[in-house]
């Protein structure tokens, strides 16, 4: 029978993923710095960003409208369609935790509520409730065969399953020595396996994900879409889905793919709040002002081919010279040699 345990993270982490969490807490406290120094970009950010979670949570399902529509929904347009009240679900699922989330916390009465929340306009008798009946993960072979990819826990082992997930969470919350970023992906993997509703998971398990980086200082995803990102690299989320959910049954799944794939999608986060303020930033008239805007915005050491690339008016000497003034004056660092040089704020 399945057990749920995340006291392995104390000393069972790949190197690779301790190096891409360490940068992601380095990230995010540079992320907190720039909010307070720009809060007027930051909530514009905010706006675009519920936008494009809502139309990225859904398209991942399939469920689809126009854009201008879901703009509309969003501003709180009544929905008329199935497809647009389960948007509209979402949106109100997602504003909520923005809202609320300090005052929340992981319980079964909340993983029902976010799930009545985004069905409950279209399927009444199923939602905010656990599922039924047994329910199969199908996808289909490249000639075109139907073939079952994984097998959920059964309806009747759901309750407990989910309690049991729930306490696993709390002693580790508990655990100074687990690191709770780590926590994250492999507790909505495994929300996932036991696949607790009967139509809605993916979108809840999307929700549980922002919700508990909220929780947990991260809060990335209130101003870049992580949705949007996951919707993006799909195929490579899906992948490391199934190769993490293998053996689970058994125990003996490996949650490291998932970790991974989970930790890029935060970095690329981080990484477009990068390119939206250095964007932001090149409307200033002076070409070295223009590349020190594009190194003093960015979030994490950046290369000169990856500066010239964002001012591509400006030739690589101007951009060498700037570079040097910088260093100079003490305002920027220079990591690495030759080739592999990069520079970042001091």
């Amino acid at each position: 029978m399945r057990t749920f345990d995340y006291s392995f993270l104390k000393n069972q982490i790949p190197g690779q993923i301790v190096s891409i969490s360490n940068v992601i807490s380095d990230l995010n406290a540079k992320e907190t710095l720039r909010r307070k120094q720009n809060p007027k970009a930051f909530d514009a950010l905010k706006q675009r960003a519920i936008v494009e979670s809502v139309k990225g949570s859904n398209a991942i399902e399939g469920i689809v409208t126009t854009d201008d529509r879901i703009l509309d929904l969003v501003k709180g347009a009544v929905p008329v369609s199935h497809d647009e009240k389960e948007i509209s679900g979402y949106k109100d699922a997602l504003s909520l935790i923005h809202d609320e989330y300090r005052t929340m916390d992981l319980t079964e009465d909340f993983l029902l509520q976010m799930h009545r929340m985004i069905t409950g306009a279209v399927s009444v008798e199923e939602a905010g409730k656990f599922k039924k009946n047994n329910n199969l993960i199908m996808e289909y072979t490249p000639d075109g065969k139907r073939r079952v990819r994984f097998r959920p826990v059964e309806a009747a082992e759901t309750p407990d399953a989910i309690e049991q997930l729930i306490l696993a969470y709390i002693d580790a919350r508990q655990d100074g020595d687990i690191p709770i970023l780590l926590v994250i992906p492999c507790l909505v993997l495994d929300f996932l396996c036991i696949h607790p509703f009967s139509d809605g998971n993916g979108r809840v398990s999307r929700l549980l994900t922002i919700f508990l980086l909220y929780k947990h200082g991260y809060d990335i995803g209130r101003y870049i879409s992580i949705e949007q990102q996951i919707n993006r690299y799909r195929e490579a989320y899906y992948e490391a889905l199934e190769k993490s959910s293998l053996n689970w049954h058994s125990n003996e799944n490996d949650y490291t793919p998932f970790m991974i794939n989970f930790m890029q999608i935060l970095y690329r986060c981080y990484k477009e709040l990068d390119d939206r303020f250095i964007d932001g930033a090149l409307h200033k008239a002076k070409k070295s002002e223009r590349v020190r805007a594009v190194v003093l915005n960015s979030l994490v050491p950046i290369s000169k081919q990856e500066i010239a690339e964002k001012v591509p008016d400006i030739s690589v000497r101007t951009v060498e010279l700037v570079l040097g003034q910088l260093q100079k004056k003490g305002e920027i660092k220079k990591i690495g040699s030759f080739r592999d040089a990069r520079y970042m704020r001091i």
